[in-house]
């Protein structure tokens, strides 16, 4: 099993394909994983490793420790781009999300007011009010959408929840009036004897109809960049990519490829 926990509550910089210069937190445990999904191409690895025993950090931990390494930085005069919530897990399980996003946005404001502060979520908590209105608040709020076939999404997600619904998922997205920039991973492969392969025309015309009825202000493509749990996987070229894109730039939405 390939497994990368990011060992502490703030970790970098460092320097993201997708959003540049960044500073990672982690509002997981520290020494294990704690995720709605268990997706089969996570860098941090399958749900099975447990949660370890740290637990979740408090809102004054992260704070603390976020306040005292944007100092060192500042006065450091070292660049920032973005303040990146994601590590070993679903960010938006935290019980205290939406007061930890206020004050990270209260310390950004006064330590790098030109920085953007990104959520990477898989969506799978945005109908709870306190997680929604957090997300609205923040600079880039980019929840994931990996397929609208409920088998595919069983395959690479892996979801958790047996009630889970990703027509209800598109419906809460919808909610946001755009502001919310959609995520896809486009892959092939083989997970538990089964075929996976989201770029065939039967994913990507559900797929493209939801972007249509969402409506976000970006979509970002990507594929694999790192190792992942499920090794029977295949990278998408490039060019597969760019042909994906052409698609959702004729619907009038900006999108970014990263491969």
């Amino acid at each position: 099993m390939q497994t990368v926990l990011f060992h502490e509550i703030i970790y970098g910089p460092v320097h993201s394909r997708r959003l540049g210069i960044s500073l990672g937190v982690n509002l997981l445990p520290t020494d294990g994983k704690i995720c709605s999904f268990d997706c089969v191409y996570c860098e941090c690895g399958y749900n099975a490793q447990g949660a370890g025993k740290s637990g979740l950090p408090s809102a004054d931990q992260v704070e603390e420790v976020l306040k005292t390494r944007l100092q060192a930085m500042h006065a450091a005069g070292e660049k920032l781009d973005v303040i990146t919530f994601a590590g070993n897990g679903e960010p938006t399980l935290h019980p205290q999300f939406e007061k930890i996003i206020d004050t990270t946005l209260y310390l950004r404001d006064h330590y790098y007011p030109e920085a953007k502060i990104s959520v990477l979520s898989n969506a799978t908590r945005i109908h709870d009010e306190s997680v929604f209105r957090a997300l609205n608040r923040v600079d880039n709020n980019i929840l994931k959408l990996d397929s609208l076939r409920p088998e595919t999404v069983a395959l690479i997600d892996q979801p958790n929840d047996p009630h889970y619904d990703v027509n209800r998922v598109v419906c809460d997205l919808r909610r946001f009036s755009g502001n919310v920039i959609v995520q896809t991973m486009f892959l092939r492969g083989w997970h538990n004897g089964q075929r996976i392969d989201n770029t065939v025309e039967e994913e990507l015309s559900p797929w493209l109809e939801a972007l249509q009825y969402i409506s976000p202000r970006s979509v970002m493509i990507y594929t694999i960049d790192r190792k992942t749990p499920e090794e029977a996987l295949e990278k998408v070229s490039r060019e597969e990519l760019e042909q994906i894109a052409s698609r959702v730039r004729e619907l009038g939405i900006a999108v970014s490829v990263s491969a």
